[in-house]
């Protein structure tokens, strides 16, 4: 047994179906390598803090230095786009289509489930800080729905539970693979890969069928034999990522599994399985085939910034900047290169010339015909700072990300019209990605969470909701029954928030016209657009019927009181003698 070799073909049976996923998958990430590649370069140059981790690298200089403009303009469009999606707490709506599915209290009823559902299960906080990421970054950005049961189980048996309900899980660009030459995303099917611990595989075998026991057995039985053999032969096609041999992969305590989502060919009996899940472990077992249960066409959504034709993985918007940031690096470092030299320049020495110090106030001693010149360079490349300028201002650009967005206003005198048109015109690039992010993604994903509710909520949940006229705070306690029926959630954050700004505009510009000229302003009602600027800015307790009139009622009323309560207290001082 000292020297025994192991032939991993021979220990490991692979099931059919699990080679066709190990395969496919293999093959659709060999497809894009490439791009992966690229993405890698991408984010170097993003997180870098110096060029020696970056392709500029090769370059011969002795300054290091990077300036971190993609990392500025991948931090503006992050926080702009978060501040366009979710611009207040009226970011989604439903909409029924049918006549029972569309009144007021319908509409609410889902609306605010849907608040209380992404609140409790970090939605917000998974699109901002994980899929925008994904998107700015790689121009993708994938994900599922889950519907999670949160528990903990005590030691006296009892369970103490949490979030129940849908939950967004965001998928790494990374780890799923599809035929990216497909028509669509939606009918390519998927592989994704997953990392888990020996222990979680045994809780989804014990909450399996009988048979992934055994197979679950066998996992374990391979990982024992390959342990105890000193050589192991032809396992490379049963090597998982990140893992540099198949002994290292079983010695980890982990388990790589690939989930396979689509319509799945069986050779063995020559038939076609409709819409599976499919598990595979070690690239080898399968152990869980099961119909995908949801009411919709997927439950794989993907989002990409700029579409590519013929290829689903799209581009993202610092894709093309990259060359430009080397660029502006190159130039940095040859600056302050040239600067150095400036100041310490090269000598050079002719004749006989004894060693000397090379400082401030030094003596050098020279004998016949011996002389020392510095090699200053060329000065004009101190210059640079006017092209880096131009390469920065051309980056923000041409990412959709103009200067007025981070509060920086062109130079010259402009008019508020000429402003708000330059401003309109400037955001026309951010409004379509971000709109196109919103139609995508958020509005599937945010559809999928509900069908999920509807099909797999099986208690009564309390939800909070609040009362738009009163501003009053209620709680409605919510069944399956009354989330159900024909509609949809459409996500009105980016939208809303351009429409609302151009509304917020023209309301501006209508009393400016109202205060110019009396004879236009007596025909525009003041009452209707102190109405409408409360709804804009979602105040609308702001706005009631002559409140302004009641208010000084109010307020004269208070002051007269005040005053009568002041003239009696000096009559009682006064008849006190005080």
């Amino acid at each position: 047994m000292a020297n025994r070799t192991l032939d991993v073909s021979n220990l490991i049976t692979a099931d059919t179906i699990a080679s066709t996923v190990a395969n496919r998958f293999e093959e659709w990430n060999m497809y894009r390598q490439h791009w992966t590649e690229e993405k890698k370069e991408l984010r170097n140059y993003v997180y870098a803090t110096d060029t020696r981790t970056t392709s500029n690298n090769k370059l011969p200089w002795a300054n290091s230095t990077t300036t971190p403009k993609l990392t500025q303009i991948y931090d503006n469009l992050k926080a702009n786009y978060y501040a366009s999606l979710f611009p207040n707490r009226q970011w989604l709506e439903y909409e029924g289509d049918s006549k029972q599915d569309d009144t007021k209290l319908k509409r609410d009823t889902v609306k605010y489930f849907m608040y209380n559902k992404t609140a409790n299960s970090g939605f917000v906080n998974t699109v901002a800080d994980e899929l925008l990421d994904d998107w700015i970054l790689t121009g993708n950005c994938f994900a599922t729905i889950d519907y999670q049961t949160e528990r903990v189980r005590h030691d006296n048996g009892d369970n103490t539970y949490g979030y129940i309900g849908p939950k967004l899980v965001r998928i790494s660009p990374f780890d799923i693979m599809f035929d990216i030459t497909a028509s669509s995303f939606d009918k390519t099917p998927k592989i994704i890969r997953s990392i888990k611990t020996l222990g979680e595989v045994a809780n989804m075998v014990a909450e399996g069928k009988d048979e992934y026991k055994a197979i679950y057995d066998k996992m374990m039985m391979n990982r024992a034999e390959v342990g105890s053999a000193t050589q192991v032969t032809k396992s490379d096609g049963f090597i998982a990522d990140g893992f540099s041999s198949l002994e290292q992969y079983y010695q980890s305590g982990y388990v790589e599994i690939l989930t396979f989502y689509g319509d799945m060919y069986d050779a063995y009996d020559n038939s076609v399985q409709h819409n599976r899940i499919i598990e595979v472990v070690d690239r080898a077992f399968v152990i869980s085939n099961k119909s995908n249960p949801s009411w919709l066409p997927t439950t794989v959504y993907h989002s990409g910034w700029r579409s590519r034709p013929d290829n689903l993985m799209a581009m993202g918007p610092l894709d093309n900047l990259v060359g430009m940031q080397y660029r502006i690096d190159h130039l940095e470092n040859l600056r302050a290169d040239v600067f150095d030299q400036i100041a310490l320049p090269m000598l050079k020495i002719k004749g006989d010339v004894r060693d000397f110090d090379y400082e401030p106030g030094g003596r050098i001693v020279l004998g016949d015909e011996g002389d020392v010149t510095s090699l200053v360079p060329e000065s004009s490349a101190l210059q640079a700072d006017f092209q880096i300028q131009n390469l920065e201002n051309k980056m923000e650009e041409l990412a959709g990300a103009p200067r007025n967005a981070m509060g920086i206003r062109t130079p010259g005198e402009k008019t508020a019209f000429e402003v708000d048109a330059l401003a309109n015109a400037a955001n026309r690039i951010f409004t379509h990605k971000i709109g196109k992010f919103e139609r995508e993604f958020l509005e599937p994903v945010l559809n999928g969470m509900l069908e999920s509710s509807r099909r797999l909520m099986n208690t009564s949940e309390i939800v909070r909701v609040f009362d738009e006229p009163t501003g009053i705070t209620k709680f409605r306690e919510i069944t399956r029954e009354d989330i159900n029926g024909n509609g949809k959630i459409k996500a009105r954050g980016a939208s809303h928030f351009e429409e609302r700004n151009q509304r917020v505009q023209n309301i501006n510009n209508l009393m400016q016209i109202k205060m110019a000229d009396p004879s236009v302003g007596m025909h525009l009602s003041g009452k209707e657009i102190a109405r409408m600027l409360a709804e804009e800015i979602g105040q609308e307790a702001l706005f009631g019927e002559n409140i302004g009139v009641t208010e000084q009622s109010e307020t004269q009323k208070a002051g007269l009181d005040a005053e009568a309560d002041v003239n009696e207290d000096l009559e009682q001082k006064a008849e006190m003698g005080l």
